[in-house]
């Protein structure tokens, strides 16, 4: 036995459909085509999305919403987390990324007023609202800009 001599086993494969070679071979007359109309026509070219002259969905429906490009999208921080940084006083991105609170240290964090912060801690962030601030500073803490 070699190589040369394999050979399928009986019923692996099946022959292809002779399409429209008479009527013996059961696709014949209309072979597989249904009848009369574009799509029996040799060399008919219909795109998926055509609906036969009527108004396609995509005229049907409205246009709606917008892109802003210049959208920038702040992690967001609370107050109330700050007190879980532990000891450190300096608040910074990558601390408060060690610290689980935001995902990416190089995306703008913004630091939001819910919740009460009791100890002195200097924030370092992109943005702080003016609620939040006020809650720092009270502390004792302060607040620097990136």
């Amino acid at each position: 036995m070699d190589l040369s001599s394999l050979k399928k086993a009986d019923g692996a494969t099946k022959g292809h459909k002779r399409i429209g070679r008479g009527e013996g071979s059961g696709w014949g007359v209309q072979a597989g085509r249904g009848h009369n109309g574009q799509r029996s026509r040799s060399g008919s070219k219909k795109r998926a999305w055509f609906e036969g002259g009527q108004m396609p969905i995509q005229r049907r429906l409205p246009k709606f919403g917008f892109y802003r490009h210049g959208k920038v999208v702040f992690q967001v921080v609370n107050i109330a987390n700050l007190d879980k940084v532990g000891e450190t006083t300096d608040v910074t991105l990558e601390v408060l990324k060690q610290n689980g609170l935001i995902k990416k240290a190089n995306a703008p964090v913004k630091i939001l007023g819910d919740g009460e912060i009791s100890k002195k801690v200097n924030v370092h962030a992109h943005a702080v609202s003016k609620s939040a601030r006020d809650k720092i500073e009270k502390a004792g803490g302060s607040v620097t800009l990136l």
